[in-house]
C-alpha cells in the first residue's frame, strides 16, 4: 500500500445509520470531517441525522457543546443513497448488522471502489477479521474499528488486525481514534477480541450459579455491586437484552469449538425461549426494576473480634473494623466472632462442608471483599449444623463492618472470589495467547464496560497464588475444563516461588 492515514478534514464513511453508526458519525463530524451517512432503509440515513441535530441542540443548551460547533457538525454530515457516493472517502466504518455474508458481501464492494490509500474498517464486535478479509482485493486496508454503546460517551476503541492487516493500517486507526478523542487498544482478531472475551465469566459464573439454585438475582446482584461493579450481572444482561448477551456467547462458544470456558447456560437460553428479554420486553430475570436489597442494620450486640491471616481480603475487613486485633500468623484468614461462637473463614475455593471437616468450631465461609470497596453485600455460606444463634453473631460481626450478610448455598469459591478469579484468568490468556497485553487488557475492562480495574490490577492486589488456588480447587470440585488455570498465571505463580 502507499501511505496510510487519514488526514485532518479528509472525508469519512459510514454505513449503517443505527445507534452506533450515528454515534461514530457524531464524534466524526464534532472532529471536522465531513461524513457521509448510508443506510440501506429509504430514508433512514437523513432521519438519524435530524435526530442527531436534537441530540446535539440539547447538548448545547446544557452547556455542554458551543452553537457553533453544532450548526458546523450538522453542515458536515450527508446522507447518501449508495455506495458508490462513497467514492472520495479516505475512511469507511461498515456498522451494519452482525452477520458474515452481508458485512463480506459490502465490504468487497466498498474494496473494489475506494481508491489505494483508505481505509476500510468494521465495527463488528465479534466477527473475525480475517474472516472479513476473505475474498477482497486488498485485505491489508481492512481493520476491526470496535466502539463501544454509547459511541460519544464511551472512551474505548479496539483496533483489530486480522492476519493480513497491514500494520501502517492499524497505527493510522489508532492515531486517528486519538484524534477523535478515544483511547485505542490493540487486539489480534480472536473470537470477542478483549473486552467480549474477558467479560464472558462476569455473567457465566452468575448463571453458573443460579443454575446451582445458590441464590437469587438479586442477591448475587448485590454482591457483584458491593464489590464495585456499576452493575449486578442479571440486571446488566436485563439491560443488554438476554437475546443478544445469549448470541454473543454463543459466537464466542462456537468460534472457539466449543470450549467449555464459554459454554451458554441453560438459565438464559429458558428466559430467552420464554420472551423474557429484558427491560425491552419488561421482564427478564426480573419484571420491571430491579431488585434491591435492604441496607445493613446495626448491630445489637457486636461480640469480641479476632481478625486471623493475610491478604487483601483481610485488609479489607481491617479497614472496615479499625481497633479489631489481628493474628497474622493464623493457618486461616478470615474473622473469629466471640469465644468460639463462629470463625468466618474467607474461602479459598472449597465449600463450608469440606473446611469445616477439619475445623473443631462452628463455621462459615466468607466470600472475598476488597480494600476501599464501599458496598454492603457480603456473601458466606454456613457449615453444616450452624445454630441460629451462631449465624446471628455472624451476621452482627458482618454488620459491625458495614456489610449486609448474604447466605448462599454451599458452592465451591462463592460468588466474588469465583468471579474475580475468573476475569483475571480470562485476562491472563488472552495475553497468553497474544490478543493484547496486560496493559491493554486493563485499559479495555474500564473503559469498554466500566469495571472497577482490570483483571491485571486485581491480579496484584489478590496475588497469584490466591487465585491459583482457588481456580484448582474450582477444577477439583467440578472437574470442568472451564477452570483451567491459564498457562501465564502457572508461569508467573512458579517464577514467583522461585525467587
Amino acid at each position: 500500500m502507499s501511505e496510510v492515514h487519514v488526514p485532518a478534514g479528509a472525508c469519512v464513511g459510514i454505513v449503517g445509520a443505527g445507534v452506533m453508526g450515528i454515534g461514530i458519525a457524531q464524534i466524526a463530524a464534532l472532529a471536522g470531517h465531513p461524513v457521509k451517512l448510508l443506510d440501506a432503509r429509504e430514508g433512514f440515513a437523513a432521519s438519524s441525522i435530524a435526530r442527531l441535530s436534537e441530540t446535539l441542540a440539547g447538548l448545547v443548551a446544557k452547556g455542554k457543546l458551543e452553537a457553533d460547533a453544532r450548526t458546523a457538525a450538522l453542515a458536515r454530515l450527508q446522507p447518501v443513497g449508495g455506495v458508490a457516493d462513497l467514492a472520495d472517502c479516505a475512511l469507511v466504518v461498515e456498522v451494519i448488522v452482525e452477520l458474515l455474508e452481508p458485512k463480506r458481501a459490502l465490504l468487497r464492494e466498498l474494496d473494489a471502489l475506494l481508491p489505494p490509500g483508505a481505509i476500510l474498517a468494521s465495527n463488528t464486535s465479534s466477527i473475525s477479521i480475517t474472516a472479513l478479509g476473505n475474498g477482497l482485493a486488498h485485505p491489508e486496508r481492512l481493520v476491526g474499528m470496535h466502539f463501544f454503546n454509547p459511541v460519544p460517551l464511551m472512551k474505548l476503541v479496539e483496533v483489530v488486525s486480522g492476519l493480513e492487516t497491514n500494520p501502517a493500517v492499524a497505527a493510522a486507526t489508532e492515531d486517528l481514534a486519538r484524534a477523535w478523542g478515544k483511547v485505542p487498544v490493540r487486539a489480534a482478531s480472536t473470537p470477542g477480541f478483549i473486552v467480549n472475551r474477558i467479560a464472558r465469566p462476569y455473567y457465566a459464573e452468575t448463571l453458573a450459579l443460579l443454575q446451582e439454585q445458590a441464590g437469587s438475582p438479586a442477591q448475587l446482584d448485590a454482591c457483584l455491586r458491593a464489590a464495585g461493579f456499576r452493575m449486578g450481572p442479571c440486571e446488566l444482561m436485563d439491560l443488554i437484552g438476554q437475546d443478544t448477551n445469549n448470541l454473543v456467547t454463543r459466537s464466542v462458544w462456537e468460534a472457539n469449538f466449543g470450549d467449555r470456558r464459554y459454554q451458554p447456560s441453560t438459565v438464559q437460553q429458558a428466559l430467552v425461549d420464554g420472551g423474557r428479554l429484558g427491560r425491552k420486553v419488561g421482564k427478564g430475570f426480573y419484571v420491571g426494576e430491579p431488585e434491591r436489597l435492604p441496607a445493613p442494620s446495626a448491630p445489637a450486640h457486636v461480640p469480641a473480634l479476632m481478625l486471623h491471616g493475610r491478604g487483601a481480603a483481610v485488609d479489607a475487613l481491617a479497614q472496615r473494623l479499625p481497633g479489631v486485633a489481628r493474628r497474622g500468623d493464623s493457618e486461616w484468614s478470615g474473622l473469629r466472632v466471640g469465644d468460639g461462637v463462629i470463625d468466618l473463614m474467607l474461602t479459598d475455593g472449597r465449600c463450608a462442608v469440606e473446611r469445616a471437616a477439619g475445623h473443631s468450631k462452628p463455621m462459615a465461609v466468607l466470600d472475598w471483599c476488597l480494600p476501599g470497596q464501599a458496598g454492603t453485600a457480603l456473601a458466606l455460606a454456613y457449615g453444616p449444623h450452624v445454630q441460629a444463634g451462631a449465624q446471628s453473631a455472624a451476621q452482627e460481626a458482618l454488620a459491625a463492618a458495614g456489610f449486609l450478610a448474604v447466605p448462599l448455598r454451599d458452592t465451591p469459591g462463592l460468588l466474588v472470589a469465583r468471579t474475580l478469579a475468573m476475569l483475571v484468568n480470562e485476562g491472563a490468556d488472552a495475553v497468553w495467547q497474544g490478543v493484547c497485553n496486560e496493559a491493554g487488557a486493563d485499559t479495555a475492562m474500564k473503559l469498554g464496560v466500566n469495571y472497577p480495574a482490570g483483571p491485571f490490577e486485581w491480579l496484584k492486589l489478590l496475588g497469584v497464588p490466591p487465585v491459583c488456588q482457588l481456580l484448582d480447587r474450582l477444577w477439583e470440585h467440578t472437574r470442568s475444563e472451564r477452570y483451567r488455570v491459564s498457562p501465564y498465571l502457572r508461569q508467573r505463580y512458579w517464577l514467583d516461588k522461585s525467587r
